[in-house]
């Protein structure tokens, strides 16, 4: 019994520390509207963290493609799309790295780390210069 109440404990252990980490689903805010626009999946690749478009929620723009991108992104696919690129861990954020912005095609510095009062909201920052606009994206449940 005392070996199977260990067991138990173990795996709620593991499970609390799997949901404090940026990785999984998270449901992107437009800030405009404030309604859901689609669903990025944190990742890691070769020691950095990436995200990328599962699905576009907007009605009508599940199809959309990125008109105002650059280069090889130009008219691809939103859904597919990474727009979070190259992110390294450095303390309780991920920065160094980059965010696109579909929407307009314009890349930002960036950085994202989890709410410390809502591990289930993530905060996502991008820089021009010294000016910065930070979004909030809730993590999907599943």
């Amino acid at each position: 019994m005392k070996v199977c109440l260990k067991i138990v404990l173990l795996l709620l252990a593991c499970q609390g520390i799997h949901a404090q980490d940026v990785f999984g689903k998270w449901k992107t805010i437009d800030d405009a509207s404030g309604k859901p626009k689609a669903i990025v999946e944190m990742y890691q690749k070769s020691g950095k963290i990436y995200g990328v478009i599962q699905k576009v929620l907007e009605k009508g723009e599940e199809d959309a493609v990125c008109e105002k991108c650059n280069g090889e992104l130009k008219n691809k696919p939103i859904v597919g799309i990474n727009v979070v690129r190259g992110l390294v861990k450095n303390g309780d954020t991920y920065g160094d790295g980059k965010l696109l912005d579909p929407e307009n095609g314009k890349e930002y510095r960036g950085k994202v780390w989890l709410n410390p009062d809502n591990p289930d909201e993530l905060m996502v920052r991008g820089y021009v210069a010294f000016f910065y606009r930070t979004q909030i994206w809730h993590r999907v449940k599943e």
